[in-house]
């Protein structure tokens, strides 16, 4: 189920990609208020845009600019709109998108040739441990995306390991589609109730929400404590509601996946001009065959690199690398630049760590300060040092630590959608 163009060489991928461009800027001219107002703003007319070079010629789309402008994004008639969703709100208010029939189909396929890239078949069961309620377009999209391919799902949602194994048991689902953290609480319930995690009969697992690997692509810690326990494989996924698209692993696993039937990728610096090849810049995305709220140039927040030689599976389509971080939780703590997922991977190297927060705040200089909370059994201060020494030997700084009780740790972890759990408190705002 690979796509032709995935396959097709990069100058018929640019070439696909300028004709589809084309339709996106026709469309979003004649039926979006937003975007009207802005090319009536900077004088762009669609005849302008006629390659991927000239996205240059319009403005992004910021997150802020989507927030206050809302229903100013809406290309149709609210009553076409079949799904309401919300994003996660992870650095600011939810934003509400709405999606029409056409705009779900699109959802279903590109999940579909997302499962397909990460070796997911007609044949196999998934067991879904996150949620489909709460406005989450994920849940819905993995939903939609096995219905499409034609495998059985098993929708079981978030938490509950007692409930995830006694499916797991019953069901004999093939791949988990997962939290890669929770991995390691149904490892440990296992472990605890006498449970053979490797003769369960899963073999794989679809990974939301945290990294599973290094820059250069080799596992980072919470993968290897994962793999040590459980012989699965472990596919990392990318995605936001904004884009409605996800960059899958393949079987090389050496990065997400670009669908360029779905989704233009731009990797920007601070002044919106792409990056060299092989640098750090924002991820930015034009979305195509989008009906209800197309979106062009719009800035994730994620700082990505992007490769582009040939996979080995057989497709030539870029691949991005895991997120380095999100732009608004860039840390400048005592001259070092720091991102939260640098200081995950250092974290969970300490068994006696059994969850953590880290809060970013501005002191009394109005400069950043990490203050990291952790649950753990042991209050012993050698634990702590061990974790500042680490720290300073990795990052080169040394962050404020705080024990609390593993209760008040869950508490801060849940969003206020509920939805995933979250790592970082960000007062700085």
């Amino acid at each position: 189920m690979i796509p032709e163009i995935e396959k097709a060489s990069i100058q018929e991928i640019k070439a696909f990609q300028a004709e589809k461009l084309k339709e996106v800027i026709e469309y979003v001219t004649s039926n979006s208020p937003y975007y009207r107002r802005l090319f009536r703003q900077y004088k762009i007319l669609p005849s302008d845009i006629n390659s991927l070079e000239d996205l240059v010629r319009i403005p992004v789309t910021t997150k802020e600019q989507l927030q206050n402008n809302n229903d100013a994004f809406l290309c149709v008639p609210k009553s076409k709109i079949i799904d309401f969703v919300t994003t996660s709100g992870t650095l600011g208010d939810p934003v509400i998108l709405g999606q029409t029939d056409k705009d779900l189909d699109r959802l279903a396929h590109n999940e579909a040739i997302s499962l397909t890239c990460s070796g997911v078949t007609e044949n196999d069961i998934l067991q879904m441990t996150t949620t489909m309620d709460r406005r989450f377009m994920a849940g819905l999209a993995y939903f939609m995306g096995v219905r499409k391919l034609g495998a059985g799902i098993i929708r079981v949602g978030a938490g509950i390991p007692e409930l995830q194994w006694d499916t797991i048991t019953k069901f004999k689902p093939s791949y988990l589609i997962v939290v890669p953290s929770f991995l390691l609480k149904l490892i440990q319930y296992a472990e605890t109730h006498g449970i053979d995690v490797n003769a369960s009969g899963v073999k794989g697992a679809i990974c939301i929400g945290e990294s599973l690997r290094n820059q250069d692509f080799s596992l980072n810690v919470l993968a290897q404590k994962i793999k040590e326990k459980w012989n699965i494989e472990l596919y990392s996924t990318y995605a936001s509601t904004e884009m409605s698209t996800a960059f899958a692993e393949c079987s090389e696993q050496q990065g997400g996946h670009h669908h360029p039937e779905l989704i233009i990728a731009e990797i920007l610096d601070e002044d919106n001009q792409p990056v060299a090849d092989g640098q750090e810049g924002e991820l930015t995305i034009t979305t195509l065959g989008v009906e209800a709220m197309p979106l062009l140039r719009f800035k994730t927040g994620d700082i990505v690199v992007a490769h582009t030689s040939p996979c080995a599976c057989g497709r030539n389509t870029m691949r991005l690398g895991p997120v380095v971080g999100r732009k608004k939780q860039m840390i400048k703590y005592k001259g070092t630049t720091l991102y939260p997922p640098a200081m995950d991977n250092l974290l969970n190297d300490f068994e006696e760590v059994e969850g953590y927060v880290f809060e970013i705040y501005h002191n009394e200089i109005g400069t950043d300060e990490i203050l990291i909370k952790i649950a753990s059994s042991s209050a012993d201060p050698k634990l702590m040092q061990a974790i500042k020494d680490h720290f300073r030997s990795k990052l080169r700084v040394s962050p404020n630590i705080q024990i609390c009780p593993n209760e008040e740790i869950q508490k801060l972890r849940m969003s206020k959608l509920g939805r995933k759990p979250i790592s970082v408190i960000d007062k700085r705002q």
